[in-house]
């Protein structure tokens, strides 16, 4: 699932394409939406909250008319592709289109979204409210993030993470990766963190710093398998110090998550497994490799 950096990177090339212009044509592909139209209507802005995206529209002048806000989350599958308004784009798929918005020069087009609404702008609390501080908003609010993630001092780290209610923006590559940085397990309970406010201000920093570039890189070596610590890096050995990074789930049936560690880096909590190997997940797996998670549930030690 794109993570807080990729929703950013992605609501800001779609308010590069259609912010100030007027929607000349609409096309929704979704059920409760299908009679929607928004042509006529400017793009204000188009902003990302956590991991939801948020495309505002102005009024359109007519008597009762109000602003209106086009709220999508990717899931999975989802994206937005911008194309130049006439070129084709059915090559992407068409079937998995879920809405279409077409300006006098740039089209936008959303593949596989895995929510779509359309709401009156005042009312985008009742879509993204819950939402905890935006790790990448201009409102973030490192103070109410540590409040929030505090709350609950047994709860497992990973999975407090994982929480769109505590901080919005996180998934498992970030998650596991500030776990790394901050030398504890996934399953280690929140108060093992000994300062909430740098550890909130590392996880910042990781989003932040990627949030300009494609490709995620937490170690700051560039080259491939060497971008990051422990995500997707199972089977592998640690960047740092050598011992075999290992993948497990965290987080109850049917959400439960993948999270990587590295048994000899970071102290706590882990599951414990009958040892089989782990081959690498995503982008650290070697190049042509087929891969395959062992799936262990958590039966801790400490």
């Amino acid at each position: 699932m794109p993570e807080g950096d990729v929703v950013w990177r992605t609501a800001r090339r779609l308010h590069r394409a259609l912010a100030g212009r007027t929607l000349t044509a609409t096309d929704f592909r979704w059920p409760s939406l299908a009679e929607a139209d928004l042509s006529g209507r400017e793009v204000v802005e188009v902003v990302s909250a956590g991991k939801h995206l948020l495309l505002r529209t102005a009024p359109t002048g007519e008597p009762g008319s109000v602003p209106l806000t086009v709220h999508s989350h990717l899931r999975m599958e989802g994206s937005w592709h911008v194309h130049r308004t006439g070129e084709p784009w059915t090559r992407r798929a068409a079937s998995g289109v879920r809405v279409v918005l077409t300006s006098a020069e740039w089209t936008a087009v959303g593949h596989k979204l895995g929510m779509l609404d359309l709401v009156v702008t005042d009312r985008e609390d009742t879509l993204v409210g819950h939402l905890g501080p935006d790790l990448l908003g201009p409102g973030w609010d490192p103070a109410e993030a540590a409040r929030r993630l505090t709350a609950a001092p047994g709860r497992e780290l990973g999975e407090a993470l994982l929480d769109q209610r505590v901080l919005a923006g996180v998934g498992t590559f970030y998650m596991a990766e500030a776990c790394f940085l901050a030398r504890l397990t996934p399953w280690s309970p929140v108060s093992a963190v000994e300062d909430p406010d740098r550890f909130l201000a590392l996880v910042h920093r990781l989003l932040d710093a990627n949030k300009e570039r494609a490709e995620q890189v937490t170690t700051g070596d560039l080259r491939r398998g060497r971008q990051n610590f422990a995500h997707a890096r199972s089977g592998l050995p640690c960047l740092r110090c050598g011992a075999t990074v290992r993948v497990a789930m965290i987080g109850a049936p049917p959400q439960d998550r993948t999270a990587f560690y590295c048994p000899g880096c970071q102290a706590g909590p882990a599951p414990t497994d009958d040892g089989r190997p782990q081959r690498p997940l995503g982008s650290a797996r070697p190049e042509g490799r087929t891969t395959r998670t062992v799936r262990t549930r958590p039966a801790y030690r400490r």
